[in-house]
């Protein structure tokens, strides 16, 4: 016999909550308590949901994964996948995340590797894309080893969480990442009018 439908509202307001709680406070202070506190509702409502904090945390940033829309079809050119990039990161709780997502990693290996997997695979792609084409028009040296521009572009935006400021607007942070480019010989194309 199936039971009562389960209450989307209920699964909303604890992935909300979850998530709040990870980037206010990380994912070693959050606790199923809390959640549910915060989301209105029981621990047994939490744990009917999710079998531990780490297994609510993994499916609250599978959840908040807003870069998998499958209408994207990825960049026109490397300035424009750094725009995105930078608008991201203009947004200081999309940083937040990312701190708590990569400063979980020794605790809760299961975060980054979810974070990883639902930000990184086709997305990914499209970033080796954007890098292959960039080569085939001549706006890399024929000679750039990509896997290591792509290390070296997540290194950028790992130096860049830790090192600069909240509030750097998106403009100052696609010129760092642009800088970054310049290093290993980019050359944007040149806008004819």
């Amino acid at each position: 016999m199936a039971g009562r439908p389960r209450s989307q509202e209920a699964d909303t307001a604890i992935l909300t909550a979850a998530l709040d709680l990870l980037i206010e406070a990380g994912a070693e202070q959050t606790s199923i308590e809390q959640v549910a506190r915060r989301a209105g509702v029981t621990r047994a409502t939490v744990y009917r949901r999710y079998a531990d904090k780490t297994a609510l945390l993994v499916r609250a940033l599978e959840w908040a994964n807003h870069d998998n829309d499958p209408a994207f079809a990825g960049w026109r050119d490397v300035g424009h996948m750094l725009g995105d990039w930078a608008a991201h990161l203009a947004v200081p709780r999309n940083r937040r995340l990312l701190r708590r997502v990569y400063a979980a990693r020794d605790d809760y290996p299961a975060l980054t590797m979810t974070y990883r997997s639902v930000s990184g695979g086709r997305r990914a792609a499209m970033v080796r894309e954007t890098l292959v084409r960039a080569r085939d028009l001549g706006q890399l040296p024929a000679e750039v080893d990509l896997d290591v521009l792509q290390e070296m572009l997540t290194g950028a935006v790992l130096n860049h969480l830790g090192s600069h400021p909240d509030d750097e607007d998106a403009e100052k942070i696609k010129a760092y990442f642009m800088a970054v480019m310049r290093q290993v010989g980019h050359r944007p194309a040149v806008m004819t009018v």
